[in-house]
């Protein structure tokens, strides 16, 4: 039965209605300094913390509830003889309702002319230490960390004469043991960034500071679960605002992914456009309407139900040229007013405005038992263009084969890229994804692109193990060809190159993406 709680909070919403409906059921209230002084404003009783410990609080308020009357109160276990002789011979009380929740850290490092010193003394102690203790002693002790909790609480007191069931009382202390342990790690992972003591992606202890945000309509199919979770402050596509359309799904995740890395890969307006992960039409602009219409000339096709990116605002102009695409997910740094007026009259895609990411990208995937984690791959600047053939490529040839690169390493591997200048930008004419066999993905980009093969470049995220792709490519129509070379047959495909008359230049770089 809980007799006496102590309640010790800095997020104070419910406070004054959770300690009313605790003093109604006859339970005795301690709490610390701002609790306390909120609680007696309300007119309700409370016992300050100094009048247990016989302590003041000191240090500026670090020091208040680290002191054996508190916390032999709450470790105590109460069929043990042995606490229990303890509790008597120091006059400890027990206490059996913790309220706790920590210190706005959180908050705090979201601002960005936030100091390391406001940081540290944002770092709970005392709080960490109590929801600890009573979450260790939960066969004894409710522990309360969340005040959306509140009401589930008071609904137990209530039906059960004072007591909360174990299973609950489990729970709580789950979730509190979950709550310090994400505390703990944006702690750890601010201080080491902020800090300059642990800047390598791969620390010696991974701590994954992550909250769930919303539960997915479904994983990666609708039988299958899933959840979103965010980095607390972390900025980037996890923390997109979605302005419409229904929950976004796994497989929506993860198209929308692969639609941002790719965007990003241009200092230019551009636009890419996703299926299942993977681009089928990227394109470059300065009319970000022209872009998009590039970029869906692409392939048609697939960009039916795809997902769109783009790294400019959306205004009501390309809002209205997307109308007749069926697209899943719009994502882009911005929508104007106007723009999202129009959009709007679609009710079910999905629009996202995606904020910058503000802090160090490192990639993670799971695997079964474990996680295997590498820094992100980007496109090298400036690109690294070694002509290898009699011919070396043209002015329009260069710069289309830059454009071919970057639009290469968002593509799955074996990648392909057939890419031609248009109309003062870029688009693709062409993409084979995802292809066991490089030959294949060359067939591929070359049979979607068809007639715009005649004269497009190429790119290829690896080496060319056999001259077959060059030949295919070359038989087509395309004139210059990217690639990272280091094959043991380049001198092969290179004389490949050469018989065609085709511009061939190596990046030394390998771009797989899987």
């Amino acid at each position: 039965m809980i007799r006496r709680a102590l309640l010790s909070v800095s997020d104070k919403r419910g406070l004054v209605e959770l300690a009313t409906a605790l003093r109604e059921l006859g339970i005795e209230l301690i709490s610390t300094d701002g609790t306390a002084r909120l609680l007696q404003e309300n007119g309700i009783p409370v016992t300050p913390i100094e009048a247990v410990t016989g302590m003041p609080e000191i240090l500026g308020g670090r020091v208040k509830t680290l002191h054996p009357m508190i916390h032999g109160g709450l470790l105590a276990r109460r069929d043990r003889p042995e606490d229990v002789e303890d509790m008597h011979r120091h006059a400890i009380v027990g206490i059996d309702l913790v309220v706790v929740n920590l210190y706005p850290f959180e908050a705090t490092v979201a601002r960005d002319d936030v100091t390391v010193e406001e940081a540290i003394e944002q770092i709970d102690i005392g709080g960490v230490t109590l929801l600890r203790a009573a979450a260790k002693n939960y066969r004894y002790v409710t522990v309360v960390s969340d005040p959306d909790d509140y009401p589930a609480l008071i609904d137990a007191l209530r039906a059960h004469h004072r007591q909360v069931p174990e299973a609950m009382r489990a729970a709580f202390a789950v979730k509190a043991f979950r709550q310090t342990a994400l505390y703990d790690a944006m702690i750890s992972d601010w201080l080491a960034d902020h800090l300059e003591t642990d800047v390598a992606p791969f620390p010696d202890v991974l701590p994954f500071g992550a909250r769930k945000a919303t539960d997915l309509r479904y994983g990666e199919n609708p039988h299958q679960q899933g959840a979103l979770y965010r980095v607390p402050n972390a900025g980037g596509l996890a923390h997109a605002e979605q302005l419409q359309g229904k929950g976004m799904s796994y497989t929506n995740w993860l198209d929308a992914e692969g639609a941002w890395l790719a965007v990003q890969q241009f200092e230019t307006p551009a636009v890419v456009i996703v299926k299942h992960a993977s681009p089928c039409g990227i394109a470059t602009h300065p009319d970000l309407v022209q872009a998009y219409r590039h970029a869906l000339a692409s392939d048609p096709v697939s960009a039916f139900g795809g997902i769109v990116a783009v790294n400019r605002p959306v205004d009501k102009a390309l809002a209205e040229a997307m109308d007749d695409l069926f697209i899943e997910v719009l994502l882009a740094p911005e929508i104007t007013p106007e723009a999202r007026e129009h959009l709007a009259k679609k009710k079910n895609r999905r629009v996202l405005v995606v904020p910058p990411l503000r802090v160090p990208y490192v990639e993670t995937r799971s695997i079964p038992g474990g996680f295997i984690r590498q820094t992100p791959d980007a496109i090298e600047a400036p690109v690294a263009m070694q002509c290898v053939t009699t011919r070396e490529p043209t002015d329009e040839e260069r710069a289309t084969l830059d454009f071919a690169w970057r639009a290469c390493l968002a593509v799955k591997s074996n990648a392909i890229v057939l890419a031609r200048a248009i109309e003062g930008g870029f688009a693709t004419v062409g993409i084979g994804t995802g292809q066991p066999s490089r030959v294949d993905a060359v067939r591929l980009a070359v049979r979607k692109a068809g007639e715009q093969a005649v004269g497009a470049v190429m790119a290829s995220d690896a080496f060319f193990p056999f001259p077959d792709g060059v030949e295919v490519a070359a038989e087509a129509g395309v004139t210059a060809v990217i690639q990272p070379g280091g094959s043991r047959r380049d001198a092969e495909v290179i004389e490949t190159a050469n018989r065609y008359q085709m511009a061939m230049v190596l990046t030394g770089v390998r771009h797989f993406r899987h």
